[in-house]
């Protein structure tokens, strides 16, 4: 074989990306120091300066400290513990790998997760004096979660117990207990000695009983080419190409799937469709290509496609939503705000997103779910998350690339979290979060100069809000707007809300859907705080088809200043009213409109109750209420 032979076949050899994990003191450096040192991939100058180094800070005695090789920083060397990840790339005449050496410590459980985000394969040591512990329960569930599929338990210092196979029998009977509640489908269980180098790089003469192969013959023969996603074509739009005026490609690397010419793909969240002309990569045109290629694709027909865009084939789409289930890994110093808007980075995709619910944190130790309302550095929980728009994703479980994201802070653009998506959520589960505790005082805590007593005494009223409920049709607006005329002829403050006035501006990137009207009629509540704490009457005209919404609404504003009126109209008058958005809703083409496919709830003990008439509504029920209640005494002639 000559020179360009060799570095043809040594260019198209496999890589293997696999991690090490363990306790304290396990040996995952030293196993991995010593799988290059005696597959002779240390060079003469490392090798000379590890001897150096192994006498004068090293932690084994006489012998060369083969962890040395890995643990580069200064407080590792000190403490004889890794802290940051390391990496090491090295390659055999049979595959190419690269290594992250992790940290043990729960303290950089985050440092772990950075590692474990791109490997393949994952080696859980353990100690055969300690057995299964509980930070190896802890680190196979972390490398569960990020959906590696295969594991190697590696018990080390077997020579600490004299290679006794019965020792090794039952750690790999207590780890087999353990890890079947854990989705990893492909578990192996290697005996040896990373300080003397049985069962590493050959097979050990002293522990005849064990008849598997060693862990460099493992690692070269493992085989992960079928972990890859061929079915489902996913080419997220990183860049548009336009080097001349008369070529416009769009690049990206393949997150799963197969390309062909002439293939029909769909663009989202477009949904325009063309057909593939040209497939090119770094080595020219080709007829396909697959994950984890990165090409420049050129379509037949000129369609709108920007960065963060996705190319997919029509019949295998991928989910496009602005609700989703996730697993959240926090990374951040300071603690989770449940209230910041954050940018989250799905592939190419980059929006606004919320936390709506933390459903529990996980006890990495014990997998107990625990009740929280935020995150601190290194836990992991279940949430519920809502973006401006909708996003192109799949399910980590089907897609590690398109399920992935990453949450930014707004202020520091440092990165707070990363998480992996579980699904989208269905109508029935959307969370309506409304208001907290939290919130709360930060209203509450705000003090005014001028004293209640005196704005009622400027205005000659009591700032109040006054919430008009009801279906769509049923002449909520128009008792509204017809109060609010009254009372400014009988000189009182007020100012009206509705509900597309504030839909139109603050509340315009919110939806129909359960989750997005909560947080719509939280704004409205806040805002007629706000105006009811300056002795002005607010006058609120919105479905809010919820009764424990309503109710939320009420905390908020302050139950003493809130007032509900209940529109009490049949819903064949609401229809005569408004019968194309019923007419839509009832064909399916409109979503999320009370009365027809979303409840609504008729107010359980509301302070008036008025029954509409066509064209005309009579408000004077609501200014003798406010007159009674001393809200706004009549001083003028109603006439």
């Amino acid at each position: 074989m000559d020179i360009h032979q060799y570095l043809d076949q040594d260019q198209k050899k496999d890589l293997l990306r696999f991690l090490t994990a363990g306790s304290v003191d396990d040996g995952k450096s030293t196993l991995i120091g010593r799988l290059l040192f005696d597959s002779k991939k240390v060079y003469e100058d490392q090798l000379a300066t590890l001897e150096r180094d192994s006498k004068r800070i090293g932690h084994a005695g006489e012998a060369i400290d083969y962890a040395l090789l890995l643990d580069g920083l200064k407080a590792e060397r000190e403490q004889g513990i890794t802290i940051d990840v390391a990496y090491r790339y090295f390659s055999t005449n049979k595959r190419k790998f690269i290594i992250a050496d992790t940290p043990g410590h729960e303290q950089y459980t985050r440092n772990m997760v950075t590692g474990a985000s791109t490997a393949n394969l994952a080696i859980i040591l353990v100690d055969a004096r300690k057995g299964v512990i509980t930070q190896t329960k802890r680190h196979t569930f972390i490398v569960s979660l990020l959906g590696i599929k295969h594991i190697v338990l590696a018990v080390n210092k077997m020579d600490l117990v004299d290679f006794n196979e019965d020792v090794f029998n039952s750690i790999c009977a207590d780890y087999k207990s353990f890890v079947t509640r854990l989705s990893v489908p492909d578990v192996h269980f290697i005996p040896f000695s990373a300080l003397n180098g049985d069962n590493v790089v050959e097979n050990s003469q002293l522990m005849p009983w064990y008849h598997g192969k060693c862990l460099l013959e493992f690692l070269e023969t493992v085989h992960v080419g079928s972990d890859r996603n061929f079915d489902d074509l996913r080419v997220p739009v990183q860049y548009v190409l336009r080097p001349t005026l008369d070529f416009r490609g769009f690049s990206g690397k393949i997150s799963s799937g197969i390309v062909k010419l002439n293939d029909e793909l769909m663009v989202l969240p477009s949904r325009k469709k063309s057909r593939v002309t040209r497939i090119i990569t770094t080595d020219g045109d080709t007829e396909s290509a697959f994950t984890p290629q990165s090409v420049t694709l050129t379509l037949a027909d000129e369609i709108d496609i920007s960065r963060g865009d996705m190319l997919v084939h029509p019949e295998n789409q991928p989910r496009l939503e602005r609700q989703f289930e996730a697993m959240l890994v926090w990374m951040n110093e300071e603690p989770m705000d449940p209230f910041t808007q954050f940018f989250i980075k799905i592939n190419a995709q980059t929006t606004r997103a919320r936390i709506d619910q933390v459903r529990h944190r996980i006890d990495v130790n014990t997998l107990e779910h625990h009740q929280a309302n935020s995150f601190s550095l290194n836990e992991i929980g279940r949430v519920l998350v809502t973006t401006n728009k909708p996003v192109v994703f799949d399910p980590y479980s089907k897609n590690h690339n398109t399920g992935s994201f990453i949450l930014i802070d707004p202020i520091s653009h440092n990165t707070c979290a990363v998480g992996m998506i579980i699904d989208k959520l269905s109508q029935a589960d959307l969370y309506s979060r409304l208001t907290d505790n939290e919130t709360r005082k930060l209203v509450e805590g705000g003090k005014s100069l001028i004293d209640k007593a005196e704005l009622e005494s400027r205005y000659g009223q009591k700032g109040v809000t006054i919430w008009i409920t009801g279906l769509h049709g049923s002449g909520k607006n128009l008792a509204a707007y017809t109060l609010e005329k009254r009372l400014f002829d009988m000189g009182a403050t007020a100012v009206l809300l509705d509900g597309s006035t504030i839909r139109s501006g603050l509340n315009r990137e919110l939806d129909y859907s359960p989750a997005d009207r909560a947080e719509h009629l939280r704004r409205v509540a806040h805002i007629a705080r706000i105006l009811n704490d300056q002795g002005i009457i607010a006058i609120c005209s919105f479905i809010s088809p919820r009764e424990h919404i309503r109710g939320q609404v009420a905390e908020i504003v302050g139950k003493d200043r809130f007032h509900l009126i209940y529109m009490d109209a049949s819903p064949d008058y609401c229809r005569s009213n408004k019968p194309e958005l019923y007419q839509l809703a009832e064909s399916g083409k409109l979503q999320h409109l009370p009365g027809v496919d979303e409840a609504f709830d008729i107010p359980v003990n509301p302070a008036i109750v008025l029954h509409p008439q066509p064209e005309s509504v009579d408000v004077e029920q609501i200014i003798d209420y406010l007159s009674a209640k001393g809200i706004f005494p009549i001083t003028q002639n109603r006439s």
